[in-house]
């Protein structure tokens, strides 16, 4: 294949990717918009809604691995549009859930595999795989920033429906929308002309050699924290905002402008990554989330106080997803990506899980959310000291020099 043609198959691809993670991360930012409208309706109370998409978050966790090695073994095109068809039905099925096993089937199980199909795991693994070292994590930056970008259309137009229909209507609608990534998938069929690296070793021995790596398990542990983090956030801040005596507009649009500005915030990183150490960039990306929660904490609520809250934690809000992605690939190459990447988001949804859900658990209990913010900071602490360590060389070259440490 002609350079021309590599580099316009490239750009298919990009764009595609682009806008299924715009759509996948774009639904998923409305969440929090249903809770309470939900749950007056039906009834269920903020823990068991939490409850239900902490399932969400860990399904989403769990599937992650296995619909990465779909995608490594059987082309990203399928694998992507059974997530999408998952995604529609599990939205569908929610807006007619009226019991909470009905809803933690829906919303957490359906949505949660569907998730697993049209988001980072596979996605970045698409784009990493269909662009040359040099520009890979720029791509990742502007793909991850696709996904911020539908977190800042979509919850607006999460709060029109919901404010001009109802909830119900809204997930209707929004399944649709789902759908679209079924079509989308066609264009990102099949293998890519990067993807010849480390041919010759299995899966299961890159598993191995991940596992037996200690960087790896640093990248584990710090992406739980962002999952505690953005799940936690995502579902919970429009509540506090109403609870703290704002209005739910303001809620959304805090949600709204954490998706705004962490288009900035991905694209940045992904720019960054590529000429500066990764592991720097995430140790002082979560050490500002700290900053940030402190100082929505130690301050009377006000709405400017929230959207330079929604600025500041957005500019830093899914840019440890190129960094993290990036470093994958940078230490233990690209064949296995989407499955070693798909372990790490792993992490990423348990923490995502226990955010998600100690969220409600302690607001049923205590009527404040203030725990849960402290712990989101001395956990951000945690993952920046768990970022310094990270050895970025390629795990070859750690061989070679006899620095490959269980």
């Amino acid at each position: 294949m002609s350079s021309p043609s590599i580099q316009r198959n490239a750009t298919v691809i990009l764009a595609a990717s682009i806008v299924v993670l715009l759509i996948a991360m774009g639904v998923r930012a409305t969440f929090g918009l249903l809770m309470q409208p939900m749950g007056i309706d039906k009834g269920f109370s903020r823990e068991t809604f939490s409850l239900a998409f902490a399932i969400q978050n860990l399904v989403w966790g769990l599937g992650a691995p296995l619909f990465g090695a779909l995608s490594d073994k059987y082309g990203s095109g399928r694998t992507i549009a059974l997530g999408a068809l998952l995604y529609a039905i599990g939205l569908a099925s929610m807006a007619y859930a009226d019991s909470a096993a009905m809803l933690y089937l829906s919303a957490g199980v359906l949505i949660g595999l569907g998730q697993s199909g049209t988001t980072f795991g596979v996605i970045l693994g698409v784009v990493a795989r269909a662009v040359p070292l040099e520009k890979r994590s720029l791509a990742l930056g502007m793909a991850s920033a696709g996904g911020s970008m539908g977190q800042f259309l979509m919850v607006p137009f999460g709060q029109q429906l919901i404010a001009q229909f109802d909830w119900h209507t809204a997930l209707l609608v929004l399944s649709v929308v789902a759908g679209f990534g079924m079509p989308l998938a066609t264009l990102l069929r099949g293998k890519t002309v990067h993807a010849a690296d480390q041919a010759h070793q299995s899966l299961s021995a890159a598993f191995r050699q991940a596992l037996a790596h200690r960087s790896y398990h640093f990248l584990f542990w710090s992406f739980f924290v962002c999952g505690f983090h953005t799940a936690f956030i995502t579902l919970h801040l429009p509540s506090y905002v109403v609870d703290r005596g704002l209005s739910a507009f303001d809620g959304a649009m805090a949600i709204a402008l954490i998706g705004l500005f962490n288009v900035i915030g991905s694209y940045g990183c992904g720019w960054l990554g590529g000429r500066r150490s990764k592991k720097n960039l995430l140790g002082w990306l979560y050490a500002l989330r700290a900053v940030f929660i402190a100082l929505l904490l130690l301050f009377p609520l006000t709405p400017l106080l929230l959207y330079v809250f929604a600025a500041g934690i957005g500019l830093l809000w899914l840019g440890t997803v190129p960094l993290t992605n990036g470093l994958i690939g940078q230490i233990y190459g690209l064949r296995y990506t989407a499955t070693l990447y798909g372990l790490v988001f792993l992490g990423h949804q348990i923490g995502s899980f226990i955010g998600v859900w100690l969220g409600g658990w302690t607001f049923e209990r205590t009527g404040s959310y203030d725990l849960v913010w402290w712990l989101g900071i001395g956990l951000a602490l945690a993952a920046a000291a768990l970022s310094w360590p990270i050895d970025e060389r390629p795990v070859q070259a750690q061989r070679a020099e006899g620095a490959l440490r269980p």
